[in-house]
């Protein structure tokens, strides 16, 4: 299982070296956009919308919109400054909870968590103290440049951290529209409510469930790959334009230079542009 990130965790003056691994992956079907004509994926390009050139990686700077399109612009090194003073690799835990005084609404990803070379035994030490008091760890942790709080618990006799958002990220629930005020029901049909609710209690076991979309789909891709119904993306043509040009460009620089090199002497003729269109034909 693959390390994303290597550090210690801490409880009173127990430190506890560990690593993290992605604890859940996605499982969705990736889908292709191909050309409908050619068959051919489809690239795409980023292109500056106010002057129509395409660039690079390196043409991009980030930068904050602090108004309608008025822009902070923050260099590189402001950012590698930031991410130094914030890059410590230690987490401490701040508070002991219990589980339930936390909704699910802000819990994010999850991760476990493996002890690093000598960490075995104040790993189990944390394990075994979390499942006798019943209670989680809260914590605050650097995951890429980004500070998240979250929590330590005990999963399957193996110890997670969950990221959970902060409560500013969480959106107040004054914003959702046409919610009712009131209840307005009868007695009858809360009770018809609670019956069936009643009926349909059971013991969660996410064993039983699966997603039958994603099931169904790679269903539907292995029958049109065994009745060879599939589709082959053309070649590239050749671009031998582009290959003369960069030729051309090249040939052209070591004349240029050649130039500067030699100082035209007195009595030599000059090149004519046929012989300089018949040097590029011979080229």
């Amino acid at each position: 299982m693959h390390t994303m990130w290597k550090g210690n965790i801490s409880f009173g003056l127990v430190s506890i070296p560990i690593k993290l691994h992605a604890a859940t992956e996605n499982k969705d079907v990736k889908l292709r956009n191909l050309h409908k004509e050619c068959k051919t994926p489809i690239q795409y390009e980023k292109t500056c919308p106010g002057c129509g050139k395409e660039v690079t990686n390196e043409d991009i700077v980030k930068a904050y919109e602090y108004a309608k399109n008025k822009f902070v612009v923050l260099d590189e090194e402001d950012l590698e400054e930031l991410k130094k003073e914030n890059e410590d690799k230690s987490v401490e835990i701040i508070d002991f909870v219990m589980l339930e005084e936390i909704d699910p609404i802000f819990f994010d990803r999850s991760y476990f968590m493996s002890p690093n070379d000598g960490g075995s035994k104040a790993y189990s030490l944390l394990r075994k103290a979390l499942e006798d008091s019943g209670k989680i760890g809260l914590a605050k942790i650097i995951i890429r440049s980004k500070e998240h709080l979250a929590v330590i618990r005990v999963y399957q006799n193996t110890l997670v951290m969950e990221t959970i958002h902060y409560p500013d990220e969480v959106r107040s629930v004054a914003d959702v529209p046409s919610i009712p005020s009131e209840d307005n029901i009868t007695d009858k049909e809360l009770d018809t409510a609670k019956t069936l609710i009643e009926q349909l209690t059971t013991t969660f076991n996410p064993d039983k469930f699966q997603d039958e979309y994603r099931t169904a789909l790679m269903e539907l891709i292995e029958e049109k790959i065994a009745s060879e119904n599939t589709v082959t993306a053309e070649a590239k043509p050749d671009e031998p334009k582009s290959n003369v040009t960069d030729l051309m460009s090249a040939l052209q620089a070591s004349i240029d230079k050649t130039k500067k090199k030699k100082a035209p002497t007195k009595g030599k003729k000059k090149t004519t542009s046929a012989t300089a269109t018949k040097v590029r034909k011979n080229a």
